[in-house]
């Protein structure tokens, strides 16, 4: 079936493989379906008019083709050994699905059936081939393997079973993932007494109760279409089943037939929501036991109960607050300006929403006490939206309050001293370079290092050193303005930012720092010690003078004035200027 050779025109009764001539020739022209013959080495000697209609390609004796040519190569060998057999007479016939090549290259699908016709006086027969386009039919089998796939797909990344109940066989089909779902293996026979079966794995507590629902959701009753229940898997543990079902047919006098469900693995979300149903028990109880006060007010804003806290926070019994106005009961005002302070329930009556107030709020109570308290009123509604009430829940938290407040302080201040650290003064020093850009203010910075200090911790030891720095921060501090920053920045080092003062300002207050420190007497331990100052200035504006920066700057300065012999304060300008140092 290898070579080609011409093929034979069916006009030539002598020749004519069927015999008839004419007559043949019309016959198969006029078949719906397409008909070949084919030659013993595989070339084609006739092709009809339907053949050519549905490939493109013109009549065999025209242009000869050789027939396996068409053939899809995945499906050309398997073709050819089956072409064969029938040439050898080891199968009177042969049907099956190719795919052949049309005129314009692409492939179509085929139901191919082939027969061998004996040829007379020995000579070798003809192959006659009968071709049906399934082009439609694949692709409806494409299409609808696709849909399974992706539905199956879908059901099982949901880990969702499926199970499908025929009535009339009393036959139960279950999915892969049905029986994934309860360890059972794809293989096993899970019995014909479905019902017996099922109810055995459920778990006793459930099952009188699923034994009824179930009945229920077989006969199609409305609102019966869910169970929830716990099933033993093979390993013996319980799993939580949402099973969902209903009936999809019935016979003529409304008996059910068959029904079809899902069930779905929700072990993980019961145990979930058992979590929370526990711990909104442990959180009643605990509301039950704290101090918090709570107020409940009706819808025109009049308090209604109160509990034991709520006396004891508002300072007023509860018989009389009854009946009272809240916001005559429960007095707020602002810590920072002392202003009183909106009744959060009057506000969550206007807005219609919960209001929390949890910062600058003091209670004022009727027995004179001021609390720090953090608060939440919310509104009560009806299902139509309709204000009923309030609810008013209020804490003491002058004791946190009065600990954020030491906490920060503690992480902007030095332990040692009380003055800021060097985090909170390079804050202050990056505002004040923002605002000498913003507006053109100029502001002065002093560094200061002391002098002498060591022999002080040597001496006279760490104890001694830590006293001398706090009358060293004190000394600082009582030569600058109150609303100046003064800062230790380092063991023996500090900074000042004299904000809004010019250069020659600047200058005074650097010198009255190095004076007061080299003024001081240190009496410890029957002994008096001596210390000094060296102080480097620079002026903070829009961009520094040079790029060390303008703690490079005042750290320059003040290394200028320890060369110096120390005990002075150096301006860095008048490092850039000295004929200006030298008139000065």
């Amino acid at each position: 079936m290898g070579a080609r050779r011409p093929a034979i025109a069916m006009g030539d009764p002598a020749i004519h493989p069927l015999g008839g001539g004419r007559m043949a020739t019309a016959v198969l022209d006029a078949a719906p379906v397409g008909m070949l013959l084919v030659g013993g080495e595989g070339a084609v000697l006739y092709s009809n008019r339907a053949f050519s209609e549905m490939v493109g390609y013109v009549p065999a004796g025209e242009h000869p083709f050789a027939f396996l040519d068409m053939v899809h190569e995945d499906e050309r060998l398997a073709l050819r050994l089956q072409l064969e057999r029938l040439a050898r007479g080891e199968a009177g016939a042969w049907r099956g699905e190719c795919r052949f090549r049309h005129a314009d290259r692409a492939f179509l699908w085929f139901m191919v059936a082939a027969k061998l016709l004996e040829g007379e006086a020995g000579a070798p027969g003809a192959l006659i081939v009968q071709l049906t386009n399934i082009e439609l039919q694949k692709k409806a089998e494409q299409a609808l393997a696709y849909s399974e796939a992706r539905w199956n797909s879908a059901l099982e990344s949901a880990r969702q079973g499926v199970w499908d109940y025929d009535l009339r066989r009393d036959r139960m089909f279950y999915s892969r993932m049905w029986r994934v779902l309860r360890g059972i293996p794809a293989d096993e026979d899970v019995g014909t007494d479905h019902d017996a079966n099922w109810l055995d794995r459920i778990h006793p507590d459930d099952r009188d109760w699923v034994r009824s629902v179930a009945r229920k959701q077989g006969e199609g009753v409305e609102g019966y279409d869910t169970l929830e229940y716990r099933e033993r898997t093979r390993d013996g543990r319980y799993v939580w089943i949402l099973s969902r079902g209903k009936p999809i047919e019935w016979d003529e006098d409304g008996n059910v037939l068959r029904a079809v469900g899902t069930d779905t693995d929700i072990t993980h979300l019961k145990t979930i929501e058992l979590e929370l149903a526990a711990e909104k028990e442990r959180l009643r109880v605990t509301l039950e036991s704290i101090a918090d006060g709570m107020i409940s007010a009706d819808a025109e804003g009049r308090v209604a109960f109160m509990n034991a806290a709520a006396e004891q926070l508002t300072g007023m019994p509860a018989a009389q607050a009854r009946g009272r106005p809240v916001d005559a009961v429960f007095r707020l005002r602002s810590d920072q300006s002392g202003a009183l302070l909106d009744c959060p329930v009057r506000c969550c009556f206007e807005r219609g929403e919960p209001v929390r107030v949890e910062h600058d709020a003091i209670l004022l109570g009727h027995d004179g006490a001021e609390r720090d308290i953090s608060c939440t009123a919310a509104p009560v509604l009806a299902k139509g939206g309709a204000t009923l009430g309030a609810v008013l829940v209020f804490q003491d938290v002058t004791q946190s309050r009065a600990l954020q407040k030491q906490l920060a302080h503690t992480a902007s201040h030095d332990a040692l001293t009380g003055l800021a650290n060097r985090a909170a003064f390079e804050h202050v020093l990056e505002a004040t370079i923002q605002a000498g850009r913003a507006n053109g203010r100029t502001s002065s910075l002093i560094y200061v290092d002391l002098d002498h200090f060591k022999p002080v911790n040597d001496n006279a030891g760490h104890a001694a050193g830590d006293a001398l720095l706090k009358q060293v921060a004190q000394t600082i501090r009582e030569s600058c303005r109150a609303h100046d920053l003064v800062a230790r920045i380092g063991g023996d080092e500090f900074a000042v930012i004299l904000e809004g003062c010019p250069p020659e300002a600047g200058r005074q207050v650097a010198g009255k720092i190095v004076r007061a420190i080299g003024a001081l007497v240190f009496p410890w331990a029957g002994r008096e010690y001596r210390i000094g100052a060296s102080a480097g200035l620079t002026m903070v504006s829009a961009e520094p003078s040079s790029p060390l920066g303008f703690m490079g700057e005042a750290d320059a300065a003040c290394y200028a004035a320890k060369a110096e012999g120390r005990g002075r304060a150096v301006a860095f300008g008048d490092m850039l200027d000295p004929l200006s140092r030298n008139r000065r």
